[in-house]
């Protein structure tokens, strides 16, 4: 089977290609390297390096490649630059994938899994989430993506389309090999943030708020491992492939972690004390965001592998520690 995934050289995409390889598929890659790298992309992958925007350039990547479904990863994913430049995350996410899906209903591919988040939801009327919950985001970004969501719902009842489509929360950890691992350019994840300070690139990490209403008074989040997340994506696309009907799915370890936790459990894998220094909440930081994934794993069969949080800070901390900066050399 060929799998074609976009954005494959970013974050979980390139997870999700190497999770692909080593289980024998043929994968196709298209990234523009705007947040991606290069350095990432499997080398029994085929790349090619264009944008979806671009319609002639997908045409062309169709015609050559027999492609038998799509994972899609390419989209502008920062919640506070998408408050500050929202027409770059409507030009991106959601021009790109209207241009995406024109290419792939004149080719009469009809199979894509998306990768969505839980940003859908906005502000949670219950803990843990679940995929039947209102939709209203709090912001830019999460507006972009259910947005495609419902690009893909549209397209799919015109032209027989069928979806999967994946909300989760804070994706973290790094490939076993530690050849690949997170890296932005702009980072605002807490895992990597938190093991700058051992890694001596800051000299402490700041904590939004010690006063919510959680056991620790900070933020209480939902950490899924990369590699988990490429494993339910495949499941995703075996799932289409069989022959099943568009679907949502959550996904998430269903339970919380607290700021402060992290913290500590990075101090115990680094050896590092790690300083801190707690800073006003930012607006629109819920107290808690917990995703069930009880349907994910009755349907698709998922089940997350890394739900230890120190297994998850210590597989990070084999790829930061390796790689400071990064795939920067």
């Amino acid at each position: 089977m060929t799998i074609l995934v976009l954005g494959g050289a970013g974050y979980i995409g390139s997870h999700t290609v190497f999770e692909l390889i080593d289980r024998g598929e043929d994968v196709v890659i298209i990234d523009n390297l705007e947040t991606g790298h290069i350095e990432a992309v499997h080398p029994k992958a085929r790349f090619y390096q264009g944008d979806i925007r671009d319609r002639a350039f997908l045409d062309s990547v169709f015609d050559k490649e027999k492609i038998d479904a799509v994972i899609h990863f390419a989209a502008n994913s920062l919640v506070g630059e998408s408050m500050t430049n929202p027409l770059k995350y409507y030009d991106n996410n959601l021009c790109g994938t209207k241009v995406l899906l024109e290419s792939m209903v004149a080719h009469g591919m009809d199979k894509i899994v998306f990768s969505s988040t839980a940003a859908t939801y906005g502000e949670p009327e219950r803990i843990p989430i679940l995929e039947s919950d209102k939709t209203e985001p709090t912001n830019t970004y999460g507006e972009t993506k259910l947005s495609m969501e419902k690009m893909f719902k549209w397209t799919g009842l015109a032209h027989g389309l069928r979806y999967v489509s994946l909300r989760y929360f804070n994706a973290c950890g790094a490939h076993k090999s530690g050849e690949i691992g997170e890296a932005h350019t702009t980072e605002t994840h807490l895992i990597p943030l938190v093991l700058q300070v051992p890694n001596k690139q800051r000299e402490s990490v700041g904590i939004y708020g010690d006063d919510y209403d959680t056991k620790d008074g900070t933020c209480i989040r939902d950490y899924i491992h990369v590699t988990d997340l490429a494993a339910a994506h495949i499941l995703a696309v075996k799932y289409l492939v069989e022959g099943n009907e568009s679907n949502i799915f959550n996904l998430g370890n269903g339970i919380g972690f607290t700021v402060k936790e992290i913290i500590e459990a990075a101090r115990k894998v680094t050896g590092d004390p790690i300083k801190t220094v707690v800073t006003p909440r930012r607006a629109g930081d819920p107290a808690q965001l917990i995703a069930s994934s009880e349907k994910a794993r009755t349907i698709l069969g998922w089940k997350p592998e890394h739900t230890d949080i120190e297994e998850i800070i210590a597989s990070a901390w084999k790829w930061h520690e390796k790689h400071p900066n990064g795939f920067a050399k």
